[in-house]
């Protein structure tokens, strides 16, 4: 904790150091804001024109010199009226200051002559950043405050360490994360696309990418059938009643799209699944006796996303939720929290994901809901966590209005955090659809309600999968699982053969029959990430064997046709990487 404060101050110093150099070559420019952020800074600018990567390097330069002589950051509190004197020809400070409650304090740090409003900590000197240590790394366009009627200032990215090691091996770390973008995997693997012409937000997936997301669909069914779930279908529309009801239109309005008109009536395209599953569950009554109930659906929403937040598979405006509502007596809740918790689990670590974190968000001060039901949810929570050993904080008042929940956190192979799973009480729907069930008493009582997304969102999980295998796929999820490499055109009568049979077993299997050289051809195969390349001569064909490649380019011993389909067959089964 004390490593990272002191990053913090350090960071926040450098872009305050970066305010001043830029001021240095643009005089004319207007300061906005300059926090540290995870693992860098930003500063945001209304500019005379637009920057470039040189501007940026002659913006490193001047900061090399600023840092280098030594300056003091020198911290005074004025009143609101020196401070608008004082910011009086920068409107974004103006504004800001005028908003400070009255009586709150207000603070300046100056260095070198450059004044800034800022409450700090900062470093005492430049003398403690490292000239050698910080990296300007982009430029992006920023909306004043992110509203999008503000004006639209240029934001300017960097990075700053204690010393140049640091640097070297985040930057290194970068490079690796560009290189596993799921953006660029997806163009180089040929996986999906999105199209400004027909919308952004709207993912494409093409063939290949289409057999990853059928493996990873038939594999959700698999275990949720293994789990007891039943599997819905439900519409894509909904009348207004239906979202008036779930409160979608009084509390997510923005983020639907316009109603369309059908029999004078609106309908709107749905946002979420729930109010359709709760449709199902009011088509009887209920008896304790049905109860738990366990109804799971890869249904496809759409909810408007802003365009500037719009981000590959990340960041979309349609979507397949891998959703799930657990209905049950409140009796068996706990029971049913530490199955929902251990389906999870298992699922990501299928994936290949070991490193798993939980956060237990609590009751807020604005809830629906008794205060017995929030305490046994909490409680369910509390223990299924306990009882898988998983560490985890306490989010305390972080809940919804409607629920305490769990968010599971996956660290992928750089170490990054992504927040997926969503384990989440629900006492606000079953109130307003007037949910019931008959009890053993013969009284009718209200169910406990839980949603439940183990993946998050198939695209969404499927953009972290990409990023995190680099898009060489475990086998049991590789688009093509082996290539069949024939050494010349005498042999690709055996090399089809052999790719034929491959698919009949129910492999992804394909012949190269292209006019390339055989090395050619596997290099081809290993920048296509594909696991295994079976290499055909005339050898092979006399006794029906393969020579055997994976892409790491390890040679394994020649094997006989259906010795090598075995032995796939075990790699998929084991979920083996290769």
């Amino acid at each position: 904790m004390e490593n990272q404060e002191l990053l913090e101050k350090l960071r926040h110093s450098t872009a305050h150091v970066m305010a001043e150099a830029v001021i240095r070559i643009f005089p004319e420019a207007k300061i906005a804001i300059g926090p540290a952020i995870d693992n860098g800074f930003y500063y945001d600018f209304d500019l005379p024109r637009s920057l470039t990567p040189e501007d940026l390097q002659k913006i490193e330069k001047e900061m090399q010199d600023l840092i280098r002589g030594g300056h003091s950051f020198i911290r005074k509190t004025v009143s609101r009226e020196e401070a608008l004197n004082l910011f009086r020809d920068q409107p974004f400070k103006v504004e800001l200051i005028r908003e400070f409650p009255e009586g709150e304090e207000i603070s300046t740090y100056t260095q070198n002559g450059f004044t800034d409003l800022c409450r700090g900590p900062h470093v005492e000197s430049t003398k403690e950043l490292n000239p050698e240590a910080f990296k300007l790394l982009s430029i992006a366009g920023a909306y004043w405050r992110g509203k999008e009627t503000n004006p639209m200032l240029q934001r300017i990215y960097g990075t700053a360490w204690k010393n140049p090691a640091e640097l070297s091996a985040y930057i290194k770390h970068l490079e690796e994360i560009e290189k596993r973008d799921h953006r660029k995997v997806g163009r180089e693997l040929d996986l999906f696309s999105t199209h400004e012409e027909a919308g952004p937000g709207f993912v494409y997936w093409h063939p290949k990418g289409g057999r990853i997301r059928l493996a990873i669909e038939d594999y959700w069914r698999q275990e949720h059938r293994k789990s007891g779930y039943d599997i819905l279908f439900t519409p894509h529309i909904g009348r207004s009643w239906l979202w008036e009801t779930s409160g979608h239109l009084g509390f997510y309005k923005e983020n639907m799209y316009a109603p369309m008109e059908l029999d004078k009536q609106d309908y709107y395209i749905k946002p979420m699944n729930c109010p359709f599953h709760i449709m199902i569950y009011k088509t009887s009554l209920r008896s304790y006796r049905e109860l738990p109930l366990r109804w799971a659906e890869l249904g496809t929403v759409y909810r408007y996303e802003r365009s500037g937040v719009l981000h590959g598979l990340l960041r979309v405006r349609g979507f397949t939720q891998d959703d799930a509502h657990i209905i049950c007596t409140p009796e068996q809740i706990e029971s049913e929290i530490l199955e929902v918790l251990r389906f999870s689990l298992k699922m990501w670590k299928d994936f290949g994901f070991q490193n798993i974190k939980a956060y237990l968000a609590t009751k807020p001060a604005d809830s629906v809901g008794d205060d017995a039901s929030w305490e046994k949810a909490s409680e369910s929570l509390k223990k299924a966590i306990d009882a898988e050993g998983l560490e985890y904080e306490v989010d305390a008042g972080g809940g919804a209005f409607y629920g305490p929940k769990i968010d599971l956190k996956i660290k992928d192979a750089l170490g990054r955090e992504w927040q997926m799973t969503t384990i989440q009480f629900d006492f606000n729907m079953p109130e307003r659809f007037s949910m019931t069930f008959v009890d053993q008493d013969g009284k009718e009582k209200r169910p406990f309600m839980v949603h439940r997304a183990l993946l998050g969102s198939l695209e969404r999980f499927f953009g972290v999968l990409t990023e995190h295998y680099g898009g060489a796929f475990p086998v049991w999820l590789a688009p093509v699982q082996a290539m069949v490499v024939p050494v010349a055109p005498a042999f690709h009568d055996y090399a089809s053969q052999l790719a034929a049979e491959l698919r009949m077993r129910g492999f992804l299997g394909e012949a190269d029959l292209s006019d390339d050289r055989m090395n050619a051809k596997i290099r081809k195969a290993q920048a296509q990430k594909i696991p295994y390349m079976l290499v055909v001569g005339d050898k092979e064909m006399q006794g029906n064997t393969v020579s055997v490649r994976t892409r790491e380019g390890e040679q394994l011993p020649v094997m006989d046709s259906e010795v090598f389909m075995e032995y796939l067959k075990e790699k998929i089964l084991t979920k083996a990487v290769i």
